[in-house]
C-alpha cells in the first residue's frame, strides 16, 4: 500500500488514495456554546479563515490527481454560523468563480454545514436557500437531556433557542438532519428521545457516542468489567426501542445507524475501507490552512508522540507533496496496519472497513490497533439489534443465545463475508 512507502518518497497516484468525496473547512474554531463533551481544545479562539485559505483549499484539491468530478464542502469544527451571513455569500461566490476559471459545472462543490442552529432566524434560511447550503443540526432530543451537557458559555441552557431555528428551518421547509450525541444518561430514555423526535417533526436522526476523545478525557460510557456490559445491555434496549418506532414510522423518523447496515444487510455489499481511514477521501483544512487528511477530528488536537495532525499548509503545499512527508507516511502506515487487524479479526468488518483512526488513538494510544468502544456501540451493537429486527421481521430462527457477538451462532440472514424508559412508539 502507498502508506508503506519510503519515508518521504512522494506518493504516485495509483488508485489506492481518494477520491476526494469531503472537504472539510474549519471557518472559525470558536464556538458560542461550551458542551460539556467538546473534543475541540481551542473554541474559545475567535480567529476566521481567510479568502484565500478558502481559494486555496479548493484548488488544492481540484489540481490534485484525487479529484474526480465533485464534492461536498463542510464548513464545521467550530461553530459555522458565528460567521456573519455575508461571509457565506461571499464564499459561494468565489466557490462559483473558481469553478467557472476552470471550466467546471457549478454542481462540482455541494455547501453543507453542521451548526448548533441556536442563532437560525429567516435571514440565515435565506442565505441556506439562496447558496444551496445543506443543513445539518447537533441536537441531544428532549430540553432535560440536551440542556444538561449543550449549554453557552455562561452555562446557561439552549434547547430553546435550538428549537426556535428548527422551527425557522420548518417553515421555509429547508431539509436538515439532526446529529444526536448520546451519553449514558440519554440510554435511560429512549422512549422519550423518540417521542420528541415524532411530536416535533425530526426525521432524519444519526446517533453519535459521546467519545473519548480530544479534549474530552474521558467519556460517560467509559467503563470495565460488569459496568460496561451493563452500559452495553442498556444501549442495546435503547436500540431496540428506536427500531421498533423507526418500523412503526418510517416515513417520520428515519435513524442513519440503521438505514446504513440494513443497506449493506440487503444488498451484499461491504466495505473494504472507510472515509477516514483512506487517505484523501477527507481533506481537513483549519482555519489557519492547516491541512490534513482521515478523521476531521484529528486536526484540531495536539498530542505527545505526533505532535498535531497537520501534513502541510493549503497556501504552499499541494495534496500530493504533503502525502510525502514523514509524519503523514507515518500515520498513514499506522491507521493501514489497524485496518489490517480489524479485517482479520473482526466479523463485522465489512460494515465498518476498518473504523476510525481518531477513535483507535484516543482509547488506546495508537492507530495500530482494532476494537474500540466507539465501533463496539457505533457498529457492532447496532448491527445485532437491525439483523436481529430484519430476521423477525422475515420470520426467520432467532440466534441463539450470547451470539450476538456473531459466528456460528447467526442465522443465514447473517452474511458470511462478515466473518473474515423505554416506552414504545
Amino acid at each position: 500500500m502507498a502508506a508503506s512507502a519510503t519515508i518521504g518518497e512522494p506518493v504516485a497516484p495509483d488508485g489506492r488514495f481518494g477520491p476526494v468525496r469531503l472537504l472539510v473547512i474549519q471557518p472559525t474554531p470558536f464556538c458560542n456554546l461550551d458542551c460539556t463533551y467538546c473534543y475541540l481544545p481551542d473554541r474559545g479562539n475567535r480567529s476566521r479563515i481567510g479568502f484565500d485559505v478558502l481559494e486555496a483549499a479548493l484548488e488544492r484539491v481540484l489540481e490534485s490527481p484525487w479529484f474526480d468530478g465533485g464534492f461536498t464542502l463542510l464548513w464545521h469544527a467550530g461553530e459555522p454560523l458565528t460567521m456573519p451571513i455575508a461571509f457565506y455569500d461571499e464564499a459561494t461566490a468565489r466557490i462559483d468563480a473558481l469553478l467557472a476559471r476552470r471550466g467546471l459545472p457549478g454542481g462540482t462543490v455541494v455547501q453543507s454545514l453542521q451548526t448548533n442552529a441556536t442563532t437560525i432566524d429567516a435571514a440565515w434560511c435565506d442565505c441556506f436557500a439562496r447558496n444551496n447550503i445543506h443543513v445539518g443540526v447537533s441536537m441531544d432530543g428532549p430540553a432535560f437531556l440536551h440542556d444538561a451537557h449543550r449549554v453557552t458559555r455562561t452555562g446557561l441552557p439552549t434547547h430553546a433557542a435550538v428549537m426556535r431555528g428548527i422551527d425557522w428551518l420548518q417553515r421555509r421547509g429547508i431539509p436538515f438532519q439532526v446529529i444526536c450525541v448520546l451519553t449514558a444518561e440519554s440510554l435511560h430514555h429512549a422512549g422519550a428521545m423518540a417521542e420528541f423526535f415524532l411530536e416535533h417533526g425530526i426525521e432524519d436522526v444519526g446517533f453519535n457516542m459521546e467519545e473519548t476523545e480530544g479534549a474530552n478525557a474521558r467519556s460517560s460510557l467509559e467503563a470495565d468489567g460488569p459496568a460496561r456490559l451493563a452500559l452495553e445491555e442498556r444501549y442495546r434496549a435503547f436500540l431496540e426501542v428506536m427500531w421498533q418506532c423507526s418500523r412503526a414510522h418510517p416515513e417520520r423518523l428515519r435513524i442513519r445507524e440503521f438505514e446504513g447496515v440494513a443497506s449493506l444487510a440487503g444488498s451484499g455489499e461491504r466495505l473494504a475501507h472507510t472515509d477516514m481511514n483512506r487517505p484523501f477521501v477527507i481533506v481537513n483544512v483549519d482555519a489557519a490552512g492547516h491541512t490534513s487528511t482521515f478523521d476531521p477530528e484529528l486536526l484540531s488536537v495536539a498530542t505527545a508522540e505526533y505532535g498535531d495532525f497537520s501534513f502541510g499548509h493549503v497556501g504552499s503545499d499541494s495534496l500530493e507533496a504533503m502525502a510525502g512527508t514523514a509524519k503523514f507516511q507515518r500515520v498513514a502506515a499506522e491507521i493501514a496496519a489497524g485496518v489490517e487487524r480489524c479485517r482479520s479479526s473482526c466479523e463485522y468488518f465489512g460494515l465498518c472497513g476498518g473504523g476510525a483512526g481518531s477513535n483507535k488513538y484516543w482509547e488506546h494510544g495508537s492507530f495500530d490497533c482494532s476494537i474500540t468502544q466507539h465501533c463496539r456501540y457505533r457498529i457492532q451493537l447496532v448491527a445485532d439489534v437491525v439483523v436481529d429486527g430484519m430476521e423477525r421481521e422475515l420470520g426467520l430462527e432467532a440466534p441463539a443465545a450470547g451470539s450476538g457477538s456473531g459466528g456460528a451462532g447467526r442465522p443465514a440472514i447473517w452474511p458470511a463475508a462478515l466473518d473474515q424508559d423505554s416506552a414504545g412508539c
